[in-house]
């Protein structure tokens, strides 16, 4: 068996990704490039941060929701913003563990730095070309959901 799923109980598992995106356009290059990439993932997508908080801690319409091996976080989005979302979810005890990657258009070195001192646990610039996107989702799947040594707390 490879890393691209994992074993419950002898059952095989998707691996689950939460997107917080509030980009309809980058949402759907997002899916068609997971679903390129590893037929193994399930893309979870959270519009903004508040959505985004909803889902992580499985309240209201989310109270069902799959815990994510791995979040994609954009920065900047309505209601609270990608910093804001990274910085209650490390400081949660329950979800610091998640791998948090920052998939964003921003290069501003500030924004690189607060991310990192908010324990991001990856900083990515979209590019702008379609097959440069999907080369970066493929990268992504490639390291953090094939390589990458993920910790698969029980499902709920």
């Amino acid at each position: 068996m490879d890393n691209n799923e994992y074993t419950d109980g002898g059952n095989r598992m998707p691996l689950e990704v939460l997107l917080v995106e509030d980009s309809p356009g980058d949402v759907r290059l997002t899916k068609e490039a997971f679903a390129a990439a590893n037929m193994a993932v399930h893309l979870n997508v959270a519009t903004d941060g508040v959505e985004a908080m909803a889902f992580l801690r499985r309240e209201g319409v989310y109270a069902n929701a799959p815990r994510p091996d791995l979040t994609l976080l954009d920065l900047n989005m309505p209601r609270m913003d990608g910093r804001e979302v990274l910085a209650l979810i490390k400081k949660d005890d329950n979800l610091k563990t998640i791998p948090i990657v920052i998939l964003t258009t921003s290069e501003a070195e500030g924004d690189i730095v607060k991310s990192y001192q908010l324990h991001a646990n990856c900083y990515l610039c979209k590019p702008v070309q379609l097959s440069a996107f999907e080369n970066l989702v493929k990268s992504i799947n490639d390291f953090w959901l094939t390589k990458a040594k993920l910790p698969h707390v029980q499902k709920m």
